[in-house]
């Protein structure tokens, strides 16, 4: 199952036009909000350690095997033009296929909820380190203008709609199904004395990753289909509901 870097902004001295807000603070509370959805899709996740810089992150995103390097940004214009400019941009390393592919999905989904959709684009970047710098595909989005009133305003006011769109957009690019969040529930492997298949995808066709002797309890993350995220040896996959028991 995938694993992600998720590295929302550090960059507390970059004020919203919002009083009391900067950066740092309203893209860890996007980050935050995008957690009930990896969970329940079963996409595992690191977070950036908030004390470190960019490169901090770069170098503790190159030292583990993540699949993505996802950095959450807004923007700022230059001072001529301060609180003048909108738009959203997702910027890809030029030369990664992958990058461009997972920056055209999440631009694509962005279209769907941002006031302005024709100023959502997918740019490539000549000198953003989080996203020529890391071993992982990466992206970076500038998720809107927040020395602009109305941008810093729809931000704020849909960090839940954003996350749900950026974990859509992460499970439409491993091709993997898109799991609402919902609550942890228990359950208990009920295979009459054999293991528990654990797949890398919820079909008797998916991969199977693990086996869950019989008895074993369970957190499961999400449902779909009969089939439900768990964790188990280390490993993240799906069982089928029907060798599960629930209290």
């Amino acid at each position: 199952m995938p694993l992600i870097f998720l590295s929302p902004s550090t960059q507390e001295w970059n004020p919203y036009i919002t009083e009391g807000k900067n950066e740092e603070g309203v893209m860890n509370q996007l980050a935050d909000e995008m957690v009930p959805y990896l969970r329940s899709s079963g996409i595992d996740y690191i977070r950036n350690d908030p004390e470190r810089n960019v490169a901090g992150a770069i170098e503790d995103s190159n030292a583990g095997r993540f699949d993505v390097h996802l950095a959450l940004h807004t923007n700022a214009a230059p001072a001529q033009f301060s609180g003048m400019l909108r738009g959203i941009d997702i910027y890809f390393a030029p030369k990664s296929y992958d990058s461009e592919t997972l920056a055209t999905i999440i631009a694509n989904n962005f279209q769907q909820i941002y006031p302005r959709p024709n100023d959502v684009m997918a740019r490539p970047t000549q000198n953003l380190g989080e996203v020529l710098r890391t071993k992982a595909v990466a992206v970076l989005a500038e998720i809107g203008y927040h020395d602009n009133a109305e941008d810093a305003e729809w931000i704020q006011k849909n960090l839940k709609l954003i996350a749900r769109m950026l974990v859509l957009s992460l499970t439409d690019y491993f091709g993997i199904p898109f799991i609402s969040a919902s609550p942890v529930i228990p359950g208990t492997v009920d295979t009459q004395g054999s293991r528990l298949n654990l797949r890398s995808y919820p079909s008797l066709s998916g991969t199977v990753i693990g086996q869950i002797p019989d008895g074993t309890q369970l957190l499961l993350d999400g449902e779909t289909d009969g089939w439900y995220v768990t964790r188990y040896g280390g490993k993240t996959g799906y069982v089928s509901g029907e060798y599960l028991r629930f209290p």
